[in-house]
């Protein structure tokens, strides 16, 4: 992140992250209805991804560049209070149906 940052700036960029969902792809609406995931609860992977493809060019890629850096620096904690804030981090697996039937398994 700029260095150059003001606490008040800081403050307001971390909000804007906070409100900030994926608008598109393998972590948009379509697939984490109704807003997609927000962006920094993104895997750092995914996040190098456009690292090394392309950052959009707008707020949303100067967002997600912001998002990337303090990850990959260790400095994913910064993120907890937005997470708190939004009842715990969105799980980015789709829950698995688990069935037990009783007479099979790796027991028998």
């Amino acid at each position: 992140m700029d260095p150059g940052f003001s606490k008040e700036e800081f403050r307001e960029v971390l909000q804007e992250i906070g409100e900030t969902h994926m608008p598109f792809g393998k972590y948009g609406p379509e697939h984490f209805p109704p807003d997609g995931i927000p962006i920094y609860d993104l895997p750092a992977e995914y996040l190098y991804y456009f690292k090394v493809k392309g950052f959009p060019k707008d707020r949303l890629g100067d967002l997600l560049e912001m998002v990337y850096h303090a990850k990959v620096d260790g400095a994913d904690a910064a993120f907890d209070g937005l997470r708190l804030a939004a009842g715990g981090r969105r799980p980015l697996r789709k829950p698995r149906r688990r069935e037990f039937r009783p007479g099979e398994g790796a027991d028998q």
